[in-house]
């Protein structure tokens, strides 16, 4: 069976490119021309991955993607833009985007891209880690703590804690943790990281035996005082 993606993009000519070189691909693809109708086909049809243009009319990208990320927090979600200011890039990320691809691009880079973030969001048997008080649940995206409750997590901000938690004790490169995530090492990757520990830090305050360490130049590691 084949997978099935929502282009969501303005742009007629570009979405009639995409769009023939999925299906060449062996995607199944449904379209819309704005974010109104892109939350409409999703929540009628769903899709196991969303492509969204962030510059549309009637609903920005990213505005869909927050009330599409209310719907369903995992189906992966990779924006289009011509932006490339680091807020922008954030943004994306904080709202639960998985992926960006500044315009212009080419087909091959986001046909790559789409097969990375389907794989990526194959379940994993075992979704669940410990690290001092705090349990994560890798497929809900939550961090629970005892006597704090729960927080829900981006999906960035849950794949980046488990991947700390299972090399606990250890450093992980920078260019590690951004291959993983993003399948690149660039300068607006580099500052998205630097945002997302600082908010896994906060998260994980309520434990004084947990430390989230910079190791300067070199990468993270996540240590755990018995």
């Amino acid at each position: 069976m084949s997978d099935t993606i929502l282009l969501v993009e303005d742009d007629s000519t570009l979405s009639m490119i995409i769009s023939e070189t999925l299906q060449r691909d062996g995607f199944d693809v449904l379209t819309a021309d704005n974010g109104e109708d892109g939350l409409k086909q999703f929540a009628r049809h769903g899709a196991d991955l969303i492509i969204a243009d962030v510059m549309m009319p009637r609903m920005d990208g990213f505005e869909m993607g927050r009330k599409i990320r209310q719907i369903n927090r995992n189906v992966p979600l990779l924006f289009l833009t011509a932006k490339s200011e680091i807020d922008d890039i954030v943004e994306g990320f904080e709202l639960g985007g998985n992926d960006y691809l500044k315009k212009p691009f080419k087909m091959l880079e986001l046909i790559v891209r789409i097969k990375a973030l389907l794989r990526r969001n194959v379940h994993d048997e075992d979704n669940r880690f410990e690290i001092g008080k705090y349990t994560l649940d890798l497929s809900m995206q939550m961090l629970s703590h005892p006597d704090k409750g729960i927080v829900g997590l981006s999906l960035i901000e849950a794949k980046l804690l488990k991947e700390l938690i299972v090399n606990v004790g250890y450093t992980v490169e920078s260019a590690t943790i951004m291959q993983l995530i993003w399948q690149r090492d660039d300068p607006y990757s580099r500052n998205s990281l630097h945002g997302f520990i600082h908010k896994l830090r906060h998260y994980l305050r309520h434990d004084q035996s947990i430390s989230l360490i910079n190791q300067r130049g070199i990468g993270y590691m996540l240590t755990v005082k018995s």
